[in-house]
């Protein structure tokens, strides 16, 4: 396979490299070309054994033939070069937010909605990091129960925000307390906003994180409440949510539909972000029943790795295996 990394140089575009090694993907891959910005131009990246040299992005690069072209640079990067990349017959795999919504773009989670990857060729989607680890962890309650409503709590990582969000809170814990990515102080805070303000009060991100599920569930009706919280944590985010279903089960049940979902796991400990740090699974504890129909829980999960890296890994490797490629 010939692979490309858009933002190798970011924090999820290392973490794919790391992947790429830990999923023994190296023998398969005959070549691997790195991309970023004219500042990160000409670094070597350590992949295996071989040091790769960076790539400034150009738009001729993209209009090259992939088999794989990994995005992680933002939206305004994948605007103007996932679109190249598509035109040329290259498949593409973008971390961005710019296209979720999109109608003729599938947004996926491949233990939900893989099927929508059989014979499609082009953009896709990587759904937001905190989607992710919800949809995963309902999954087997939405299939079989179904869900009319969820009230979601975030509590989000540093590393949600790139180098520049962890960079902060580092140089804050040195003393150093000037605040330039977040809106206000990160150490020994919680800060109850991520992303911009929307004209409905809510924000860009709880926003995200109402659509896409909707998306990735195939049902616009579901009522989604989300609130988006910042914490002091490098890696790792942590949910408590609220779920009110169609029909009604025994707490015994939404454990057991847990337990049986790929990917997931439910425990009876009450693990923390620094827990899960560094691992490709969504934990699921604290299953709570206060009434019928309802049922609460808390779920964590590696936010560069399950909820960007490893999904857009597993988009790869199930589009591979339904196309025979």
């Amino acid at each position: 396979m010939k692979i490309g990394v858009v933002g190798a140089t970011g924090e999820v575009g290392r973490t794919f490299l790391k992947l790429f090694e830990e999923y023994k993907m190296l023998n398969e891959i005959t070549e691997l070309r790195l991309f970023a910005s004219e500042r990160s131009k000409g670094q070597k990246v350590k992949v295996g054994s071989d040091e790769i040299i960076v790539e400034e992005l150009k738009e001729r690069n993209m209009t090259e033939r992939f088999d794989y072209l990994f995005f992680s640079a933002g939206s305004d990067v994948s605007k103007i070069y996932a679109p190249l990349a598509q035109n040329a017959d290259n498949t593409v795999i973008d971390n961005s937010s710019q296209f979720r919504m999109y109608n003729n773009v599938p947004l996926v989670v491949p233990e939900i909605n893989g099927d929508l990857l059989k014979g499609y060729k082009g953009i896709i989607a990587n759904p937001n990091c905190s989607t992710i680890q919800m949809v995963l962890a309902l999954n087997g309650i939405n299939q079989k129960l179904g869900i009319e409503e969820i009230v979601v709590s975030t509590y989000q990582a540093v590393s949600g925000a790139g180098n520049k969000g962890i960079t902060e809170l580092l140089n804050q814990e040195k003393g150093i307390n000037s605040v330039n990515h977040f809106p206000k102080v990160i150490k020994n805070n919680v800060i109850p906003i991520i992303g911009s303000d929307l004209d409905n009060s809510f924000t860009f991100e709880e926003e995200k994180m109402i659509k896409e599920t909707r998306k990735i569930f195939s049902n616009n009706e579901i009522r989604i409440f989300p609130t988006t919280v910042r914490v002091p944590v490098l890696y790792g985010h942590s949910e408590s949510i609220l779920v009110k279903t169609k029909i009604d089960a025994e707490k015994d049940e939404i454990i057991n539909l847990i337990k049986i979902t790929p990917n997931v796991e439910y425990t009876d400990e009450k693990l923390t972000p620094l827990e899960v740090a560094g691992t490709d699974t969504t934990f699921v504890s604290r299953v709570r029943k206060p009434q019928e129909k309802t049922f609460l829980m808390w779920v964590v999960a590696d936010n560069i790795r399950v909820g960007a890296a490893t999904n857009a890994i597993r988009i790869l490797k199930k589009h591979k295996e339904l196309n025979k490629k």
